[in-house]
């Protein structure tokens, strides 16, 4: 009886995944592809800041709310300089992520110690993992071809992380990390390479962004494997804190966190790859 429950549990987390990609597409196609290119940024910046506060969350509930402020108006500020392209404050910015959290954990936390050490760590920690890749998007969705340049990376990674799903769930026997995911397979993520490699392919066959061959394969493959490596890199975070999902704002996916984790990863490659070869 209690295995039965599980399962329906399971189906039921299954169809809300999918209903809520089926209702999130459209919007995203619509924003990115259509938009205004200032409601595309706003929607980074919200995505990142959710994430940056369901970091706090996981890894340190206790921050002070000055502290957490305090990044939250940073990030704003990184976001608001980019989408007007003042590029050159970014430096800037990344250094005050560094510099304020220190300045006020000094502060606020009176007593030295492993604690405040590490409250620091995690609020320096936040905006470089949730926002700073990002706001990298909204420097790729700057090219006159940036929009789909965007789409390509959200079908290679989004299409990839749905192949290892099933893959794993058909194929899967060889564990790839069970101390920190035990249901990720090296068979899933195989699948998860392939069905990247398949959606950039139909993706160039509709749309001829960029000359296909060894370049893009090369730029697929590795957006893809990064993709993973994130998913797992946020798998340690939850299972070091015992925490299950990044936040419940997604119905079958979870938080923000859960659901961009790949493209946290992915994303600098991408704009590393756009800045250097095209």
């Amino acid at each position: 009886m209690k295995g039965m429950d599980t399962r329906e549990k399971k189906k039921s987390a299954h169809l809300r995944r999918w209903l809520t990609a089926i209702i999130a597409v459209p919007f995203l196609i619509y924003i990115i592809g259509f938009g205004p290119r200032e409601l595309f940024h706003l929607l980074l910046f919200l995505a990142a800041i959710t994430g940056q506060f369901e970091f706090y969350r996981i890894t340190c509930p206790d921050l002070s709310k000055l502290v957490q402020g305090a990044g939250a108006l940073l990030t704003l500020w990184l976001f608001l300089s980019l989408s007007l392209g003042q590029v050159f404050i970014l430096p800037a910015i990344i250094l005050s992520w560094v510099l304020v959290p220190m300045t006020l954990v000094m502060f606020t936390y009176r007593s030295v110690g492993t604690q405040s050490m590490h409250f620091l760590a995690n609020a320096i920690m936040a905006p470089l993992y949730a926002c700073l890749p990002l706001s990298l998007l909204i420097l790729v969705d700057k090219r006159h071809d940036g929009d789909l340049w965007v789409f390509f990376l959200l079908a290679v990674i989004f299409l990839g992380d749905t192949g290892a799903f099933y893959f794993g769930r058909l194929f899967g026997k060889h564990k790839l990390y069970p101390s920190v995911s035990p249901g990720k397979t090296w068979e899933g993520a195989i699948g998860g390479l392939f069905s990247s490699l398949i959606a950039a392919l139909v993706f160039f066959l509709f749309i001829p962004l960029y000359k296909w061959g060894v370049a893009i394969i090369g730029l697929t493959a590795a957006l893809s494997i990064a993709g993973q490596i994130g998913d797992l890199a946020e798998s340690v975070i939850k299972r070091t804190y015992g925490v299950k999902d990044s936040g419940g704002i997604l119905p079958g996916h979870g938080g923000i966190l859960d659901r961009i984790d790949g493209l946290l990863f992915s994303i600098p490659i991408l704009y590393i790859y756009l800045s250097w070869s095209i």
